[in-house]
């Protein structure tokens, strides 16, 4: 594959994937398409912006024609569909636009990747289409889909929908389906940079319910390289499961930052809970490990340790992205819990 089209690539995730093509893999032609939402920033991808090997555009997935024009133009090979609406508390807000996104957009990159005989089309989905889990036990890629948010059942509708093409149509698929990523050029709306971004000034660290929630933590450069691997290796058809066997409850991961910034656990301050909040997540990557030769490469302390140093470093990114609508979303969200 020589060309290749990256959805949502001026995101958290996907900028990540697209620097990493990038600077590991010069015989690869990015594609880079993203609308340019609240959580898109072309700041995010720096001087590759106008690396020769990447060509940006501004557009929707929902833009079929649009669609249509870039795989035909750049003669794409391969969609890495990362584009979504992925937080869960604005989908709770306004579920809508997640449809919209998440389902439609995804449908719409199917039917083009169908008609122009994509070589491959890598939907990149999440655990949280599994539901919640109990204290015991993990998701597999078995694991049946039971989403709890207007979120999760958005990503899992998508995931029906591709395999649905690869039943119907032929189209040679992949799903993987990721646990929690940190790591620098997040969006502070979700947790580890939002608490970061709080502790640095001083500011209350809002705390959902009891703060006993339990999520499983990967690296986001990790993530991208587990991406890497099913795009090249994995056999299609195949759906596989990326965790960096770093199980925390959401008060223990606050813990290390403000350890780590030498904050006081005083500017903890818990707040109502989230509708719906899902209890336990936790990945059993075993499959991509054994099948691909994958593993995770940063361990958590590490791993919080370079996303703060990168926060420390880059306090004017930090700075222009909290700026204006996301305080009127950060008020919205947990002035009065």
């Amino acid at each position: 594959m020589k060309n290749i089209l990256v959805t949502g690539g001026a995101g958290f995730i996907a900028g990540e994937f697209v620097r990493m093509v990038l600077s590991e893999h010069p015989d690869i032609f990015v594609v880079n398409l993203d609308k340019l939402t609240y959580a898109g920033n072309l700041e995010n991808l720096g001087d590759f912006l106008h690396h020769p090997n990447h060509k940006f555009v501004r557009g929707d997935i929902c833009d079929g024609p649009l669609v249509e024009k870039i795989i035909d133009d750049y003669k794409i090979d391969a969609i890495i569909n990362f584009a979504a609406e992925s937080h869960v508390d604005r989908s709770i807000l306004e579920p809508k636009v997640f449809i919209e996104t998440n389902i439609t957009g995804t449908l719409t990159l199917l039917e083009a990747a169908r008609d122009k005989n994509i070589q491959r089309f890598i939907q990149i989905s999440t655990d949280e289409v599994y539901g919640a889990l109990g204290p015991e036990g993990k998701f597999t890629e078995d694991t049946p889909l039971s989403p709890n948010s207007p979120y999760s059942a958005s990503k899992a509708a998508a995931d029906h929908l591709v395999k649905a093409f690869g039943h119907t149509w032929g189209l040679k698929y992949n799903i993987t389906r990721c646990s929690n990523n940190y790591g620098p050029y997040q969006f502070p709306e979700k947790m580890l940079p939002l608490m970061i971004n709080n502790a640095l000034i001083d500011k209350k660290l809002p705390i959902y319910g009891d703060g006993l929630y339990i999520r499983d933590w990967i690296y986001v450069y990790d993530h991208c390289t587990a991406v890497w691997k099913v795009l090249t290796e994995a056999t299609p058809g195949e759906i596989y499961n990326i965790g960096g066997c770093n199980e925390k409850t959401n008060l223990e991961i606050v813990a290390m930052i403000l350890q780590r910034l030498d904050k006081p656990d005083s500017l903890i301050e818990h707040v109502t809970d989230r509708p719906g909040h899902d209890r336990r997540y936790a990945i059993d990557a075993a499959k991509i490990i054994e099948q691909l030769n994958w593993n995770p490469t940063v361990n958590l302390e590490e791993g919080i340790n370079k996303t703060i140093d990168w926060y420390l470093q880059n306090t004017e990114w930090l700075n222009n992205v909290v700026s204006g609508e996301y305080q009127k979303y950060y008020d919205k969200m947990y002035k009065n819990r």
